[in-house]
């Protein structure tokens, strides 16, 4: 059985493509913490390939940006090419059969992810809203 459920934050906007015949592919990378921390005291990150084909790649090209939180279900696919210089290179990524989208706000509230640089495997940096004291 090939099956694969991962929960955590995209690391750069999605990458969307429209193939031959009209086929939509989109791939993000999206980090996973961990459940411990490090000798240091730090919680480390895994970082996951990940594609998506067709309704539900549209879905993540149109409603995630980097920072959102998803959950997404789907199998390991591993496959190769070969660089110009004659070395072969492996990727293992997981094919997202069903992406279910976490973040309880819209892409338009003020409670959106802040785009701090354009580093892909930088971490997000959230910023909330400033709030205003009220006296009484």
């Amino acid at each position: 059985m090939n099956q694969v459920g991962i929960v955590g934050r995209l690391t750069k906007d999605p990458s969307m493509r429209v193939l031959g015949e009209g086929r939509i592919h989109t791939t993000f990378v999206v980090a996973i913490s961990r459940n411990f921390r490090n000798q240091r005291g730090e919680i480390e990150s895994d970082y996951v390939l990940c594609s998506t084909w067709g309704r539900t790649a549209q879905n993540v090209a149109k409603y995630c940006m980097k920072g959102s939180q998803v959950a997404i279900t789907g199998r390991i696919q591993s496959r190769h090419y070969d660089k110009e210089d004659g070395s072969r290179i492996y990727v293992t990524e997981v094919i997202g059969d069903q992406v279910r989208f976490l973040d309880k706000r819209k892409p338009s509230d003020d409670l959106t992810p802040k785009r701090t640089d354009t580093d892909p495997n930088a971490e997000f940096d959230f910023q909330p809203p400033e709030t205003e004291q009220v006296n009484s």
